[in-house]
């Protein structure tokens, strides 16, 4: 494979995937993005739809790597599973010699919420692929952002209470960490075992509220902590989205990265 062959990113307009290219481009390496919309201005990104197919063959053709972080926040089981198929698919045709680098969720085995599932069914689809020896892939494990874990500490929004669930706690990681990751493995040969990515501390919700309305210099909310009900829910609590011993841990607190919001 030739190391100057582009890497493409799917979903490398969104908040992983932005961090990725910026990640590649500050590493001097060519870079294509799948996006859903082309934009004429930057010859880089390339319209295609991983629900359809539609696209996808000319942005993966003579790639070295492709970085999936491709997903949807409405169409699960079209983009992230459906869609992964067809790109193992097309990749196998076009460019057999093209590494997939899958980004997946610590705890998806483990946890019954429908979108996690369908992140683990993705990953057995990967498996299955290399273990015919189709296609050439790895599956990186990040746990929740640090902006999904600011989104969850303001609900409801700025108001004299905040609503928490007793004993949720994340380990949340930066993106930067994480695309500075991405790409390593991208760029390397493809890795048998799961990578398990996680920032360096845990938080409970309760002192996300507490961190997120100090640094929006905000009176800190009457926090109520309610039951978890149903068992997705239960599976936070008991900490299924906790990285594993083994975990490569990383990137800033989220007090860190709230500082560097300013």
């Amino acid at each position: 494979m030739d190391e100057n062959a582009p890497v493409l990113v799917t979903g490398g307009t969104g908040t992983l995937g932005s961090a990725v290219v910026a990640e590649l481009q500050s590493r001097s390496r060519p870079v294509r993005i799948l996006s859903r919309r082309a934009r004429p201005a930057n010859p880089a990104i390339f319209a295609g739809d991983l629900s359809t197919g539609e696209g996808v063959q000319d942005a993966v053709l003579g790639t070295r790597a492709v970085i999936h972080c491709a997903t949807s926040p409405t169409k699960w089981r079209a983009v992230d599973l459906d869609g992964t198929r067809r790109l193992l698919r097309l990749l196998g045709g076009v460019a057999p010699e093209s590494h997939l680098v899958y980004i997946s969720i610590v705890g998806c085995d483990r946890n019954s919420f429908p979108y996690y599932r369908i992140k683990a069914a993705a990953e057995d689809v990967l498996r299955d692929a290399v273990a015919a020896g189709r296609n050439r892939a790895s599956i990186v494990r990040a746990t929740q952002f640090h902006q999904l874990v600011r989104l969850a500490s303001k609900v409801p929004p700025k108001g004299p209470v905040a609503l928490s669930f007793k004993g949720m706690r994340f380990q949340p990681c930066d993106t930067a960490f994480v695309a500075r990751r991405l790409v390593d493995v991208a760029l390397s040969e493809p890795r048998e075992s799961t990578i398990e990515l996680a920032g360096p501390e845990v938080v409970s919700l309760r002192d996300a509220i507490r961190l997120t309305a100090e640094h929006e210099h905000r009176s800190v909310p009457r926090v109520v902590e309610l039951p978890a009900v149903g068992g997705a829910l239960r599976s936070f609590v008991r900490g299924i989205n906790l990285p594993g011993a083994s975990a490569e841990l990383g990137g800033t607190t989220y007090a860190q990265w709230l500082a560097g919001r300013d």
